[in-house]
């Protein structure tokens, strides 16, 4: 089996690791390489697996950078072989670029998800008017493609020609996949699972939505979090002072209290090896891009390591009513007929005089129409009236005028009965649009619409204030539609018809409040409050720059629960952190300690920090299988 040249070089390290460890053990036992051989043979294993670290360490010295890790390292390994300790020696530098090796192979796990995609991505897309494959790269604005079934998906663009299943896990982390026809806007690096379909392109290859989760995720190690910048900032004063106490340790001792030279040499030596701060250095990265990485095949796009730390500290959540807790879509709710109208006749011939509008109110009748199994009946001289309603003629039920409206253009034709003024002003006050409508002869009937509320709105907001944290709703609707949809999901503090710029003044407010404050919103006209919040939430951002661009974080699909999980796995990365940091600490100053004593042993301190190293990568990467469900959650925890 032909093996990658790194995957070779791994075995290679891992093989010398298992070698050296063999001869150090026999050498505890008594049974030593013979003379002269035993230096070669163990400075080959230091110059084949080393040489970059012993370099390294030089260039550092001779730049006096007294911080460098591979400085600790080669002043080690040199005082070892100066003692003849020469498979401590080998010891030293092998376990210590395993370990480095480690902590690659830890950041490269948790980003082998993207890299999986991006490898899958097509590089070439058949361009139907050339009748070939052309580079994606080459492929302009407007270019109509062709996709087979089975086939991902190149670029950007919306289906001209078919109609098929596709799978948009990559983007949107649904594992369900969505039934698309023709005027569906489809994504590059998604799968077309069972249809040909044709596509015109909407964006280059360089700009398409997959394109920007891939760019924004690289980017997110650069935004480090707070406790990762301090991690390094305490690495880089660390080094020099252990430095400066392995001097100490060597120099008091020997020179001015007449102790043994080469013991407190290798107690010296001792320090500097279990000083080094692997584990300390890699614990926070490897578990932020193990948790940014989950939250990507989830369907959230995390900008930083600093808001997945800024997430776990947030004590109240601001959220938009529209396309964030709801659909942003009318549906019929409610269905009065009056007068004697039948419900069919009332819905169908309705949904008839409607065929015309793009009114939402008007396609929202027309769906519940058909859904009830009534076909719209045939009409003509559609006549809409802004903001007012609409006027047509009946074929099916000879109606020479069908008035639909708000109740003050019906108003305008016939006298309002009670019952009429009564149905409207209780939808009112749930929050819903009526519409009235009249066939000439009073009131026919009263169409009540609600925009729907989302299936996992109540459950996700329930489980967020189950974590302490406060929800409040902050939305342009009127006050009676807002109030109405914060009761059905179990929000008590809300402001509504509020403009762009009164989200922002509600905002700072919040956050002379609460301290730390995220906003949830559809990310365009809530911009501004997303880029005041502490973290900015955008939802539903498929396919929308600008909420990918203003978001820290970006839910590529429609689920609010997602937020719950987000903030359950920044907490639990947190802590995570945490845990891996004290033990690192700890264990290094258990051996400093001894060291100090003169009681350190060279080859335990070296299999501790390699352990140490070891056990907060696979602690860390356990985050990337931190489940969106609470059930799941109790049990990785």
């Amino acid at each position: 089996m032909n093996l990658p040249l790194k995957d070779r070089k791994f075995v290679f390290l891992l093989l010398s690791v298992s070698t050296v460890i063999i001869l150090e053990i026999l050498s505890l036992l008594g049974i030593h390489l013979p003379m002269p051989y035993a230096p070669f043979i163990f400075c080959s294993f230091i110059i084949l697996i080393g040489h970059e670290v012993i370099l390294k360490g030089i260039q550092s010295l001779l730049k006096f950078n007294f911080s460098s890790i591979n400085l600790l390292m080669t002043i080690a390994v040199i005082a070892a072989l100066y003692l003849g300790e020469y498979p401590e020696a080998a010891v030293v530098i092998v376990l210590y670029v395993l370990g480095e090796r480690l902590e690659d192979i830890g950041l490269e796990n948790s980003k082998s998800a993207l890299d999986e995609l991006i490898k899958s991505t097509p590089k070439t897309a058949f361009v139907k008017k050339l009748n070939c494959e052309i580079p994606v790269d080459q492929i302009e604005i407007g270019t109509t493609i062709q996709i087979k079934a089975g086939e991902i998906i190149p670029l950007d663009g919306k289906i001209t020609f078919g109609e098929s299943l596709i799978d948009e896990s990559a983007i949107t982390g649904e594992p369900t996949a969505k039934e698309k026809q023709m005027g569906d806007a489809v994504f590059a690096g998604t799968l077309n699972k069972n249809g040909f379909i044709e596509i015109k392109t909407t964006k280059l290859s360089t700009d398409t939505t997959f394109a920007k989760i891939i760019q924004l995720t690289f980017e997110a190690g650069a935004a480090k979090s707070e406790t990762q910048k301090f991690i390094q900032r305490f690495s880089k004063l660390y080094t020099p002072i252990i430095i400066g106490i392995a001097i100490l340790i060597f120099t008091i001792p020997v020179f001015i209290l007449g102790l043994d030279f080469n013991h407190w040499l290798k107690q010296a030596v001792t320090l500097l090896v279990i000083a080094c701060p692997c584990a300390l250095v890699i614990s926070t990265p490897v578990a932020i891009y193990a948790a940014i990485g989950n939250a990507s095949a989830k369907g959230a796009l995390v900008k930083g390591g600093k808001y997945i730390e800024a997430l776990s500290e947030i004590q109240a959540i601001a959220i938009d009513k529209t396309r964030t807790i709801t659909y942003g879509t009318p549906v019929v709710s409610d269905v009065y007929p009056l007068i004697g109208t039948s419900r069919e006749e009332l819905l169908s011939c309705t949904a008839g005089a409607e065929m015309f509008s793009e009114h939402p109110l008007a396609q929202a009748i027309i769906t519940a129409s058909k859904t009830e199994g009534f076909e719209p009946h045939i009409a003509k001289d559609f006549k809409s009236i802004m903001g007012k309603g609409a006027t047509a003629k009946c074929v099916v039920c000879q109606i020479d005028t069908v008035l639909v409206g708000k109740l003050e253009f019906i108003r305008e034709y016939h006298d309002i009965s009670d019952e009429v003024e009564s149905i409207v002003a209780q939808l009112s006050t749930e929050g819903k649009t009526s519409v009235v409508v009249s066939f000439g002869k009073g009131v026919a009937g009263i169409i009540g619409l609600t925009d729907e509320i989302k299936p996992d709105s109540r459950s996700a907001i329930q489980e967020l204030q189950e974590q302490n944290i406060d929800v409040i709703m902050l939305t342009g609707d009127t006050e009676k539609a807002a109030h109405f949809v914060a009761r059905q999901v179990g929000i008590t503090k809300v402001f509504g018809g509020l403009l762009p710029e009164q989200k922002s003044e509600e905002i700072k407010a919040l956050l002379q409040q609460y301290d730390k404050v995220a906003m949830v919103g559809d990310g365009i006209n809530d911009a501004p409050a997303l880029a005041l919040s502490t973290v900015g939430i955008a939802m539903g951002t498929a396919g929308s720059d600008t909420a990918i661009e203003t978001a820290n974080i970006a839910l590529m699909n429609d689920q609010l629960s997602l937020i719950p999980f987000l903030i359950r796995l920044s907490k639990k990365t947190m802590k995570q952190i945490k845990a891996n940091t004290y033990g690192a600490i700890i264990t290094k100053l258990v051996f400093i300690l001894l060291a100090v004593f003169g009681y350190s042993n060279l080859v335990l301190a070296i299999a501790a920090d390699v352990g140490v190293t070891l056990i907060v990568i696979l602690f860390s990467l356990n985050l990337m299988q931190f489940e969106k469900t609470k059930t799941k959650d109790t049990s990785t925890t």
